[in-house]
C-alpha cells in the first residue's frame, strides 16, 4: 500500500524556474515519481505499453507502476536524456523491458514511427498512454501567437489523434488507450488559453473515440489531474505562481505524481475497469465539476 500523502509531505515550492522541458534533478523539493512504496499484484501481466511524455513526473510514475503490475514499456520523450535514462532504470529495476524513442511528437512521421518502433522493440502494444503535453502562460489572449497556439495544439492534440490512428491497427481487441487531459479542460483557466482548449478537446475526443472503438471492445478513457508538480511546472510557470502552486485547491496542496499514477493502472486493466470506456476520471485535490 502507498502511504497517505500529507500536506505537511508537500511543503509550497521556492521561486524557481528552469529552462523548457525541465528537468527533475532540479527541482525543489523533488516530486514523488517513482512509485517507491507501490506493491504490484500483476494486474498487466504480460502487456506491452506505449508512454507518450514517460520521462518525468506523471509519465515516469505510470511507467514505473506499470512495470510494477508487469508491463514492459516503451517511452516516447522529447528531449529529456537524463530524467528518460532514470525512468529506464527504475523500469527495468522491475525486471521488465524498457526501450526509449526520443523525438518531438509535434512530428506526424515521428508519431507513426514511435508506434512502429515500439511494436518492433517490444512484440506487442496492448496499452496507450498518450500523456505527452506542453503549455506556455499568457495573460491574455492577445499575447498567443499563431506559433503557439499552433505548438500548444500539434503537441496536446495532433500527437495524441496521429499516436492513436498509427496504433489502432496493432491495438487487439480487449486493449485500452488512456489520455491525459487537465482540470483545465473541465473549467478553463484565463491565463492557459490555447492549453485549456486542447485539454477540452482531447476530453471530447476521449468520448468520441471510446463510442467508436466499443464493439471491438478497447476501452478509452482519460485521467484529468488536478495541480500535480512536475518539470513542467517550473518550466513554464513564472517564478511567483510557481511559488503559489496548488493552493487554489480545496485540500490546498499539490498533488505528486506517485498520486497520480495508480489511476492510470484503474483504466489500463480490464480486471479493475471493464465497464468503464468514455470517461474523465479527475484526481483534482476536492474540485467538483459537472459532467
Amino acid at each position: 500500500m502507498m502511504p497517505a500523502m500529507s500536506e505537511q509531505s508537500t511543503p509550497q515550492p521556492p521561486p524557481q524556474q528552469q529552462p523548457y522541458p525541465g528537468y527533475t534533478e532540479r527541482m525543489v523539493p523533488r516530486p514523488r515519481d517513482e512509485m517507491r512504496d507501490y506493491q504490484g499484484r500483476g494486474l498487466l501481466d504480460g502487456r506491452c505499453a506505449l508512454v507518450t511524455g514517460g520521462d518525468s513526473g506523471i509519465g515516469r510514475a505510470v511507467s514505473v507502476v506499470f512495470a510494477k503490475e508487469g508491463a514492459d514499456v516503451a517511452v516516447a520523450y522529447l528531449s529529456e536524456d537524463e530524467d528518460a535514462d532514470h525512468t529506464a532504470k527504475l523500469v527495468r529495476g522491475e525486471g521488465r523491458r524498457c526501450h526509449l524513442i526520443r523525438g518531438d511528437l509535434a512530428d506526424e512521421d515521428h508519431c507513426t514511427q514511435v508506434v512502429a518502433e515500439t511494436v518492433r522493440e517490444l512484440g506487442r502494444l496492448d496499452v496507450l498512454i498518450n500523456h505527452a503535453g506542453t503549455q506556455a502562460p499568457a495573460d491574455d489572449l492577445t499575447e498567443i501567437s499563431t506559433e503557439q497556439w499552433d505548438r500548444t495544439f500539434k503537441v496536446n492534440v495532433y500527437s495524441m489523434f496521429w499516436v492513436t490512428r498509427a496504433a489502432l491497427p496493432h491495438l487487439p481487441d480487449g486493449g485500452a488507450i488512456v489520455n491525459t487531459g487537465s482540470v483545465n479542460g473541465l473549467r478553463g483557466n484565463g491565463t492557459l488559453i490555447d492549453y485549456s482548449a486542447t485539454k477540452g478537446a482531447i476530453h471530447i475526443f476521449t468520448y468520441a473515440l471510446a463510442k467508436s472503438l466499443a464493439q471491438r471492445g478497447i476501452r478509452v478513457n482519460c485521467v484529468a489531474p488536478g495541480p500535480v508538480w512536475t518539470p513542467m511546472i517550473p518550466a513554464t510557470l513564472p517564478a511567483d505562481k510557481v511559488e503559489r502552486f496548488g493552493e487554489q485547491v480545496p485540500v490546498s496542496r499539490w498533488a505528486h505524481p506517485d498520486e497520480i499514477a495508480p489511476s492510470y493502472v484503474f483504466l489500463a486493466s480490464g480486471q479493475l475497469s471493464s465497464y468503464y470506456t468514455g470517461q474523465v476520471l479527475s484526481p483534482i485535490g476536492g474540485e467538483t465539476h459537472p459532467g
